[in-house]
């Protein structure tokens, strides 16, 4: 039989780390208060490490600011593909227009 794997929220991940980082919870005690794997918690805390010194993550950010450059980041590759398409649009318009006035 197949282990379910469990997902955690960004919240759940976060305080796990701050309670090896800031509360000074050995991995292994915070592994057992959590029920949850010490690698798990070594990656949250790398993580969370990284995001502090700005280094912003490829999986779901941890912190408010990672969080709020994750999603400008996102809108931004969303206008760039909008204003491709746009400026696509526009050449095809153009040169229609410009087959019906020849």
């Amino acid at each position: 039989m197949k282990k379910q794997r469990r997902s955690f929220s960004t919240e759940f991940k976060l305080e796990a780390a701050n309670l090896v980082i800031e509360e000074g919870y050995s991995i292994p005690e915070a592994s057992r208060a959590l029920d949850v794997g010490e690698t798990a918690i070594r990656r949250w805390i790398k993580q969370l490490q990284g995001e502090h010194q700005g280094n912003t993550p490829k999986s779901k950010a941890l912190t408010p600011e990672q969080q709020r450059i994750q999603e400008l980041e996102a809108r931004i590759k969303r206008l760039e593909t909008e204003k491709r398409i746009l400026k696509k649009a526009t050449a095809l318009l153009m040169s229609d227009e410009l087959e019906r006035t020849h």
